[in-house]
């Protein structure tokens, strides 16, 4: 192709970009690829796959995007950047000193962590479950678990059985909600009759303990196979045992539910899985529940469980979360361990929290998290400081294996630090408030509590009926 070779762009090193107000940097514009799906897609596939038509149809549709010009040969001076792991800045460290902090100690074990969120989260409502019953809808939250067992309100055997019988009748037709890829009944039962001992003796092993806990069929999850949302992946790669995430939730008691169900291999927003069945949103069986973390946003939504797992590389927790009305919570790159998770999109995906509450992401995030440097919520009275980076959906082993060139790779992956660059020399010249989410959020769900709709498709655990 060197007859055909194209112009190229010299990219200005980020420090001689005027990001001012009044900069005239310009933004390069592509035309859009085409759209096409059903048998036109098949046959682009087919020409695309023959080796002297498809190299010509995919030089045409590369220069036709700008490709050749912005990355194939283009120059920067920024080095690649492979994993997006970002280093807690002097500025943001002297921010957070100012504010209420807890040190956790790094030997403590996930239990006394999961204790620690709880004494950093606002006393929440001793009200019992009656009480709470007749005046809203309102999702149960861990700490509702916690004292509904505690109490002797209800025992997690009988929690579990009331989620046994719930997802039954969820894959009842005439819409099947598909929420679950694996899940065993015996397996939920037996987790839960040694948690009702524990209860029963008095010994939980934290406030955990009891609680059912979904989790996405993209991390390892022992007695269950991960699919990936396949039909073969298993095959090819065993699951050997737990996830480290799931391992520190086995230790702190919580039941382990099954292997929600998710859009294939990840690669989708939808949530319609051809092998097991769509995933229908709560709020409206009609309509999808997003993707790709379809099945763990629908079962958190529907009152099956408080928390679930997944896994967000560009939305897969936070889309789904979206638009099943629950919250969604991606942590910094590298903040959870990734042993155990399918390793799709490892360099810029990681271990995401969907939960009925912010409070319940926090309990989950903290005994999970590798940093072990958190905000007292109990304490904000200001709003935070705090600077934000872009983390660029670049996935370094795509590339590589896309562009089948380390030198191209590397001119893309130079892009995602020089987008990193750019972005920090922005928030330097502007002052971006957090306000305590916790408190805020706490705050419109009083005043809204009267909207607060609940979902065509729930289920009531804590009923003792």
């Amino acid at each position: 192709m060197g007859l055909l070779r194209n112009e190229a762009v010299v990219y200005k090193p980020v420090e001689q970009i005027d990001l001012g107000h009044c900069s005239n940097e310009s933004y390069f514009r592509a035309d859009k690829a085409p759209r096409m799906d059903g048998f036109l897609l098949k046959i682009f596939t087919w020409f695309l796959e023959s080796r002297i038509i498809g190299a010509l149809l995919l030089y045409i549709v590369k220069k036709n995007n700008q490709v050749h010009k912005l990355v194939t040969n283009a120059t920067l001076v920024e080095p690649p950047m492979f994993i997006p792991l970002h280093p807690i800045t002097d500025c943001i460290s002297s921010e957070l000193n100012q504010q209420e902090i807890k040190q956790i100690d790094s030997d403590a074990s996930p239990p006394e962590r999961v204790q620690e969120a709880i004494n950093c989260i606002p006393v929440t409502s001793e009200k019992s479950l009656d009480d709470l019953k007749p005046s809203c809808f309102r999702r149960w939250t861990i700490a509702d678990y916690s004292r509904a067992y505690s109490t002797g309100a209800i025992t997690p055997l009988r929690v579990a059985e009331h989620f046994i019988d719930a997802v039954r009748e969820s894959c009842s037709p005439p819409l099947p909600m598909s929420f679950f890829i694996n899940y065993d009944a015996e397996d939920i039962l037996r987790q839960a009759r040694e948690s009702t001992l524990r209860y029963k003796r008095g010994n939980p092993i934290s406030a955990l303990d009891g609680v059912p806990i979904a989790i996405k069929d993209e991390i390892d999850c022992s007695p269950y196979p991960t699919t990936g949302g396949t039909k073969w992946l298993q095959k090819f790669r065993p699951c050997t045992g737990d996830a480290c995430c799931v391992m520190r939730l086995r230790s702190c008691g919580a039941i382990l539910v099954g292997k929600t169900n998710m859009h294939e291999l990840g690669a989708g927003v939808s949530g319609i899985n051809p092998h097991y069945g769509p995933i229908r949103n709560p709020y409206d069986p009609n309509k999808i529940a997003g993707g790709s973390w379809s099945g763990s946003a629908a079962v958190v939504s529907s009152g099956l469980c408080p928390v679930a797992l997944g896994v967000d590389s560009g939305g897969s927790v936070r889309m789904p979360a979206s638009l099943c009305g629950v919250v969604g919570f991606k942590p910094t790159f590298g903040c959870i361990p990734h042993s155990g998770v399918l390793p799709l999109n490892w360099t810029v995906g990681t271990v995401g929290i969907l939960a009925a509450t912010l409070e319940d992401a926090f309990i989950v995030f903290l005994f999970s998290v590798m940093l072990l440097l958190v905000v007292n919520f109990r304490h904000i009275s200001q709003p935070l400081y705090l600077q934000s980076y872009d983390l660029c959906y670049f996935d370094s082993s795509l590339f590589l294996e896309v562009f089948m060139s380390d030198t191209l790779a590397q001119i893309v992956l130079g892009h995602r630090y020089r987008q990193m660059q750019i972005h920090n020399n922005i928030f330097a010249m502007a002052d971006v408030i957090v306000a305590p989410t916790t408190g805020s959020a706490m705050t419109k769900q009083v005043l809204c509590i009267s909207d607060y709709r609940k979902p065509k498709v729930f289920y009531d655990l804590l009923d003792k009926n």
